[in-house]
Formats: C-alpha cells, sequence, structure tokens
C-alpha cells in the first residue's frame, strides 16, 4: 500500500490521541492532523479508520482502482465493442476471486502414454455416430476419487471465514469456452457416474452452453473446478479458483516428450500432460498440494481404476 507518508516523520498528537490510536490498532504516520501546524485529532484518527473500512468492504475491489480516461484515437484508428453480460459477470467474480483469496499454484505434468492409448481403445469401440471420448471423464473421475481422500479439497469457508464446511457430494465444474464468454456448467453426482456417463453428460452440456440452453441449476452447487485448454495449446496456465470453491485444476495440451527411464537407462518417446492445482492458501498449504499432485498421476497411470 503506498501513502503520502513518510514513516519517519514528526506525529504532532497529544498523549491521549496517541493512546486512542494505539487501541484502535491505528499507525498515526498515516493520518493526516488537521489541528493546528498538523495536529492530529480525535477525528483525524476516526475519519482514517473509516476510509479504511470503506476500502476493505468494497466487494469488487477492482473499483479502486480508477481506470484514466484516454482518448486512444489520438494514436491511430480504434473499434469500441461492448463487453456482454456474461463477460462482464465473469470477470467481476475473477477479479474479486483473485484479489480476495490467496492464490497458490502448482505445476507439473505427467505421462498420459498408457492412458492415451486406452482412450483410443474405448474410442474404437465406439459406434461411428457416437462422440468421441476426450481425456476430461478420466480426469473428473480421478479428481472425484482425490476429493475423497483429500477432503479439503471439496470444501468452502462459511460467511465468517471461521468454519470450514466439508462437503459430503461430488458436483465438477467444467470451464466451457463459449461465443459469448467462458461459462462453467456442473456436472453434479460425479462420483455416481462411469466414465461412460460422464463423457455423454459433458458432451451434452458443452454443446448447451455454447447454444445457450443451459438451466440456471447447472450453473450451481459445484464443489471443484477442471479447466482444460487441451484442444487449443499452450504448456501451462494459472487457473483463478472459482469461488465458493477452494481449488481448480488447468490441463494444458499433451505433447509428445522425449524422456530418460531411470531403471533401462534408456530414453522413450512419452506422451506428457502438462497440470496446474491453484489452491485457496488459507485452507490448503504446499505439502498438502504436492501430495494431490502426486496422488493425481498415480490415479491417472492406474488404467485399473478407469474400469466401468
Amino acid at each position: 500500500i503506498t501513502t503520502d507518508k513518510i514513516p519517519t516523520r514528526q506525529i504532532s498528537a497529544s498523549p491521549s490521541i496517541r493512546r486512542f490510536a494505539r487501541e484502535l490498532g491505528c499507525d498515526l504516520t498515516l493520518v493526516n492532523g488537521s489541528g493546528r501546524k498538523g495536529r492530529i485529532t480525535k477525528n483525524d484518527v476516526q475519519s482514517y479508520i473509516k476510509s479504511r473500512l470503506n476500502q476493505t468492504n468494497i466487494p469488487n475491489s477492482s473499483n479502486n482502482y480508477q481506470y484514466p480516461d484516454i482518448d486512444f484515437t489520438q494514436f491511430g484508428e480504434t473499434e469500441s465493442l461492448t463487453l456482454n453480460k456474461i463477460k462482464k459477470i465473469s470477470g467481476e467474480r475473477l477479479q474479486s476471486a483473485w484479489n480476495t483469496i490467496p492464490h497458490v499454484t502448482q505445476f507439473d505434468e505427467m505421462d498420459i502414454t498408457n492412458l492415451d492409448n486406452l482412450r483410443k481403445l474405448l474410442n474404437h469401440s465406439k459406434t461411428s455416430t457416437s462422440p468421441k471420448m476426450s481425456y476430461l471423464p478420466f480426469v473428473m473421475k480421478a479428481i472425484v476419487q482425490l476429493l475423497k481422500e483429500f477432503p479439503q479439497f471439496n470444501s468452502s469457508l462459511d460467511r465468517s471465514r471461521s468454519t470450514l464446511i466439508l462437503k459430503k457430494y461430488y458436483n465438477i465444474g467444467i470451464a466451457v469456452d463459449t461465443p459469448t464468454g467462458l461459462v462453467v456448467p456442473v456436472i453434479s453426482n460425479a462420483d455416481q457416474k462411469s466414465i461412460s456417463d460422464l463423457s455423454t453428460e459433458l458432451v451434452d452440456i458443452s454443446n448447451r452452453a455454447r447454444n445457450k440452453k443451459l438451466k440456471p441449476a447447472e450453473l450451481k452447487g459445484g464443489t471443484f473446478t477442471i479447466s482444460s485448454l487441451g484442444g487449443i495449446g499452450g504448456s501451462f496456465f494459472t487457473p483463478i479458483i472459482n469461488p465458493p470453491e477452494v481449488a481448480i485444476i488447468g490441463v494444458s495440451q499433451s505433447v509428445w516428450k522425449n524422456t530418460f527411464n531411470k531403471s533401462e537407462k534408456k530414453s522413450e518417446l512419452k506422451y506428457i500432460m502438462p497440470f496446474s492445482l491453484s489452491y485457496d492458501h488459507r485452507i490448503i498449504d504446499g505439502a498438502a498440494g504436492a501430495r494431490f499432485t502426486k496422488r493425481f498421476k498415480e490415479i491417472l497411470d492406474d488404467l485399473s481404476f478407469f474400469k466401468d
């Protein structure tokens, strides 16, 4: 926080005002005095505290920053596009989440060569009219198991931020890129569904999201979100937590890489999937995050886990 005060300046205030400030936890070096010769009064202390509380309580903290009014046409040709409702709402939520949640993001990657072979096998057995299965149903299945093993990742803070609510249900949000902006429909009770069920529902809910046919209830109740850029590209990214959830995983595009096999002492070509885990550091520490990502890789590497 920047101020117009120098911490080492001389403070002009009576002993009673100094005591009053100490009781309220107010740093008098940050208070402007309105009394004679800059003397700090009780009203100055109260006004300063009120102004700081008002700044803290603004729901959308992005409002603290005033964007400069610049005439960009002075530099060249421009075009103005009004943001649609979805972009405005999602933008405000993302800004609020970023400013109010202490994010930590861990990056990792794993070998999904065997998983890729399984996916291809399952797709080969489908009819020509059936939609092809992506990696997301496998990721969803693995995430549900992880949420059971690490319940703090399937939780939310209550309004007082003093109680952690552990959820016994598993509703997975899927970030979907639509022509009008990012939406996050929720697949409810994912723990009760097979890989095939998850794949079918994922295709259906994604299509309806892009065609604006989602029901309001399908956008609520998520406990954990998956954001995938696998079909677009990129190696790693920092996904922003979707409140009131406490964690989100981002899956990037898989690529073929030469890796060294220590046991056989030779290089092998493997299909590698990069991923990123962001979590609320008030709830989850780095050790728990590392255990989560490690276990995530173990589950995805165990093909027997995905037998319907």
